[in-house]
């Protein structure tokens, strides 16, 4: 099914006039390392943007003041590091602040590296999660890494094609039904939602399958996945903190994510070009790109 304008209209979370930030959920951002800072900032800049009430970034001490500077609306928490990546000890801060602040979901693997705290990590979590870049290739150096994630929550997978190889251990066909299947199989060793990024981005849950007809080139830049995991968290958020964290709210997140991410890149390469639109470009199209989604 293609996704359209009108079925993202309705699976958008709702905006109750009576809200505060609680009600459209916490979401708890772990991203970023010496060498890239900005991932965790693209990530929690879009969380914000697609109407979360709060974020927080966990990322190596180091880089705490430069992110916070960067944007302020958000909180951060500084993690231990050990030559620029978040340390094992990473692990105790993340469950201390998990048990005491309670977010409502967390985004894991842009600009981690490869961290080695993160497939410790992911051992222990429960929380509903939107796994993608450094943690998605983390899970795939593993012998097992369905074990790993157990279906012990809920979760939305974001792999581009050479992130997607990496974990099914065989290259992904360029065309769509090939690429239909690909996601179908690691819906089958997650049990959660995939995400195949590209041209025709494909959304599945395993059975119900949506192919993206949004986005283009002035995506194809640095970045720009960051700024796609993010709406997803923020989206994911906020309905299902209305809906309830579940598959359900998962696929819509990551339908609606998906549509607005490369509506924006569209809306920014008119004004733009397709050359110099960066991914704080496509973050900043956001307001735009809902207009026109919530238009009658």
């Amino acid at each position: 099914m293609r996704s359209t304008r009108a079925l993202v209209k309705s699976f958008l979370p709702p905006r109750p006039k009576n809200a505060n930030k609680g009600t459209f959920g916490r979401v708890l951002v772990i991203a970023g390392s010496e060498k890239m800072a900005g991932a965790g900032v693209l990530c929690a800049r879009a969380v914000l943007k697609t109407g979360a009430g709060l974020v927080t970034l966990a990322l190596p001490k180091s880089r705490q003041c430069v992110a916070a500077a960067a944007l302020p609306e958000m909180l951060t928490l500084p993690l231990p590091e050990k030559e620029g990546l978040a340390s094992v000890r990473a692990v105790s801060v993340l469950q201390k602040f998990i048990a005491q602040f309670q977010p409502s979901l967390l985004l894991i693997g842009p600009g981690l590296s490869d961290a080695p705290f993160i497939i410790p990590f992911l051992k222990e979590n429960t929380l509903p999660a939107v796994i993608d870049a450094d943690a998605l290739n983390a899970l795939s150096r593993q012998k097992d890494f369905a074990e790993i994630l157990g279906e012990r929550f809920p979760l939305v997978c974001t792999p581009h094609p050479g992130e997607m190889k990496r974990l099914l251990k065989q290259s992904v066909p360029t065309g769509e039904a090939g690429r239909v299947r690909a996601a179908k199989a690691l819906c089958a060793r997650t049990g959660g939602v995939t995400l195949l990024k590209g041209f025709h981005t494909v959304i599945t849950d395993g059975k119900a399958v949506y192919i993206n007809p949004t986005g283009g080139p002035a995506l194809a830049k640095a970045g720009s996945g960051d700024t796609l995991g993010g709406m997803i968290a923020g989206l994911w958020a906020q309905s299902g903190t209305a809906e309830g964290f579940s598959l359900k709210t998962a696929l819509k997140a990551a339908v609606c994510g998906a549509y607005l991410h490369g509506l924006c890149g569209d809306l920014a390469a008119k004004r733009l070009t397709d050359r110099c639109v960066l991914a704080s470009d496509v973050a900043d199209e956001l307001p735009r790109a809902f207009k026109r989604v919530l238009a009658r």
